[in-house]
């Protein structure tokens, strides 16, 4: 049996993962963590948790104690790193929430796998792993900057992070990558776009258009609403994850998109 320790997952595409993770393999357990703030809701994962293959632990991925704990009491062959303040508004207004969870707590992840994965040192003196483990960090587009008029971001674009939230997301990235090259961590890198779809957070423009119209109040827009999203179904995602987990080359970043440009307004 295949062990994923699932960080942020009662969050959005967090829980999505484990929906579609349980209906596409049988032989996977799940460990799952989350600190349960704001954005993390159980209640999406009421069916899931009484799963024989499903463990929730309500905890910090910055918290020492509590990931070295869930790495000594179960095998964790892969990580999914989905845990991050996700909000731009609000790292904006709390900036150093932002950094301390998407880089500290993703370092203090690393820093727990490397223990318990590393079993042994090669000639050069770099860790020797255990054979089947992969770190896969979940990342967003926004490390791009924004996108133009037209076109999409590649892997080969360059980083250009606009706000304390994709800056956040960019260091994460990079000391992912940094243990890769440094100590030959097994890790890939996700970017994905602008996902939609079932238990999204009601703060998000697509969620929040559609409850304003039932509720009959205006429809927020950002300035003239040209920004260009690329949108991204949910289960699309999760299965683009599931892929680069198991298949993956090692070290590799792939972005995942949804090929559906739109202006802001479009969507509104």
């Amino acid at each position: 049996m295949t062990t994923y320790l699932v960080t942020g997952s009662a969050g959005f595409i967090g829980s999505n993962f484990v929906k579609y993770m349980l209906k596409k393999h049988e032989n996977v357990k799940l460990v799952l963590l989350d600190a349960l703030t704001y954005a993390g809701n159980l209640g999406t994962l009421s069916q899931e948790l009484n799963d024989s293959r499903v463990i929730f632990v309500k905890g910090d991925i910055c918290d020492r104690n509590v990931t070295e704990k869930i790495f000594t009491d179960h095998n964790i062959d892969y990580v999914i790193n989905f845990a991050a303040e996700s909000h731009v508004d609000r790292s904006i207004e709390n900036p150093q929430l932002f950094l301390q969870v998407n880089i500290l707590g993703t370092q203090n992840l690393l820093d727990t796998a490397k223990k318990f994965w590393t079993i042994g040192k090669d000639e050069n003196n770099y860790p020797v792993w255990k054979d089947g483990v992969k770190f896969l960090q979940v990342s967003t587009d926004e490390v791009y900057g924004s996108l133009g008029e037209t076109g999409y971001f590649t892997e080969e674009t360059s980083l250009d992070p606009r706000s304390p939230y994709s800056a956040s997301k960019t260091g994460g990235d990079l000391i992912v990558k940094a243990y890769g090259e440094t100590y030959k961590m097994p890790m890939n890198i996700t970017r994905c776009s602008n996902n939609y779809g079932p238990y999204h957070f009601p703060e998000k423009l697509i969620p929040l258009i559609i409850k304003n119209i039932f509720e009959g109040k205006q429809l927020p827009v950002y300035g003239d609403g040209s920004n260009v999203r690329d949108w991204l179904y949910v289960e699309d995602h999760c299965k683009a994850i599931d892929i680069v987990a198991r298949e993956g080359k090692l070290g590799e970043v792939y972005n995942v998109g949804g090929h559906n440009e739109r202006k802001n307004i479009e969507i509104v």
